[in-house]
């Protein structure tokens, strides 16, 4: 009889992610016995399996032969099988690359992975499917543990801004410089990975280990496709030929979604984590930002995302407030007057100490130190 599952079985040491680690855990117990393999093709492995006990071990869209899952299920296994004709993996161990999301891109974006999961998300986002919606769900799960195994440890700074901030303009220059500021602190810049003020703060990333010229270069480069719209397929090649051009360069972390589908991802950040469902995402780049959160002006999912974080920091519901810049005192003030709702939520508050409004970007990570 299976094992019954308990919490304890599901701790990150025993989750095997790739066929090297699943070699590895054999040579040494020779047991399966409660571990989770998360997508590993273990189509060569079919009398390792045959051997090994599997009492209690759960298979996450992992490709084997169907006697080689039976015989799992047989030894008290949980096997969930790979979905075909998917253009996702729902099980997926690791967040996205920017060359995964674009693969194909030389054939049209729409035969890109990133557009044709919007394209099945489209289809299948109203049509009552349940088998659809546990699709999303667990792909957007699986995202959220690639994540947070990413970033345990790291001090992370959320970069939160507009998408229709386009290439060439002094604003975007100024959203890459701070990024590659804040990233040659040491912070781990996120932002919501598309394109804008979130494009430049993960450009800025990608910038920092290089010298200060190859900043300037790629800005002019990039100025070229100003923006996304009317073609997704230029304006991502001007990137790649950047990240092309200067390899290797710094990492951040892009979390966008497909509710969003008219916004492509970035292909600087060089660790995607993407959505399907959008309040998951919003919900999950806040609290990540443990070491604070840029707000660069932006438009109405900007907004949002001011009071999405200050709600917890007015509550106090992650413990400490974390600290909140917004930049553009006009902006915040009289075209979007979030500032003195902000303001007047925060007086009398702990999280009072812990928001600051600024004229310029240059003046985020002065803020910023003052503020932690």
């Amino acid at each position: 009889m299976p094992t019954p599952y308990t919490p304890e079985q599901a701790a990150p040491d025993r989750e095997i992610e790739t066929l090297h680690e699943f070699d590895r855990v054999i040579a040494a117990t020779g047991s399966l016995s409660g571990l989770r393999i998360q997508s590993v093709d273990l189509s060569s492995r079919t009398n390792v399996l045959a051997e090994a006990d599997t009492e209690g071990t759960v298979f996450l869209g992992c490709r084997m032969p169907v006697e080689a899952a039976a015989r799992a299920q047989a030894g008290g296994a949980l096997v969930f099988p790979p979905v075909p004709h998917l253009p996702f993996n729902p099980y997926r161990a690791a967040l996205y690359t920017p060359e995964e999301l674009f693969h194909g891109l030389s054939d049209g974006y729409p035969q890109t992975p990133d557009a044709r999961s919007y394209a099945w998300f489209q289809h299948t986002r109203s049509d009552g499917d349940v088998f659809s919606s546990m699709l999303r769900a667990v792909h957007d799960d699986s995202v959220s543990d690639a994540l947070d195994e990413l970033l345990t440890g790291a001090r992370v700074v959320g970069v939160m801004g507009g998408h229709a901030l386009q290439r060439g303009s002094e604003a975007y220059s100024g959203a890459a410089r701070l990024g590659r500021t804040l990233a040659r602190s040491g912070l781990t810049v996120a932002t919501g990975g598309g394109p804008g003020a979130m494009e430049a703060a993960n450009l800025g990333a990608y910038a920092a280990p290089f010298d200060d010229g190859m900043l300037s270069k790629a800005l002019a480069l990039l100025a070229d496709a100003p923006s996304f719209a009317p073609s997704v397929g230029d304006w991502a090649r001007a990137a790649f030929a950047v990240t092309d051009g200067w390899p290797d360069g710094g990492h951040s972390v892009g979390i966008p979604t497909w509710f969003y589908g008219h916004e492509p991802p970035n292909p600087f950040a060089r660790h995607i984590a993407k959505y399907f469902v959008n309040a998951v995402r919003e919900d999950g780049l806040l609290a990540r930002s443990n070491a604070g959160v840029v707000f660069l002006p932006g438009a109405s999912g900007t907004v949002q995302e001011v009071f999405d974080n200050a709600t917890p920091n007015y509550y106090e519901s992650r413990g400490v407030p974390t600290p909140m810049v917004l930049v553009g005192r006009r902006h915040w003030t009289d075209e979007l007057p979030a500032w003195p709702l902000l303001r007047a939520l925060a007086r009398e508050r702990p999280m009072a100490s812990r928001i600051a409004l600024v004229d310029e970007v240059d003046e985020v990570p002065a803020a910023l130190a003052q503020l932690a």
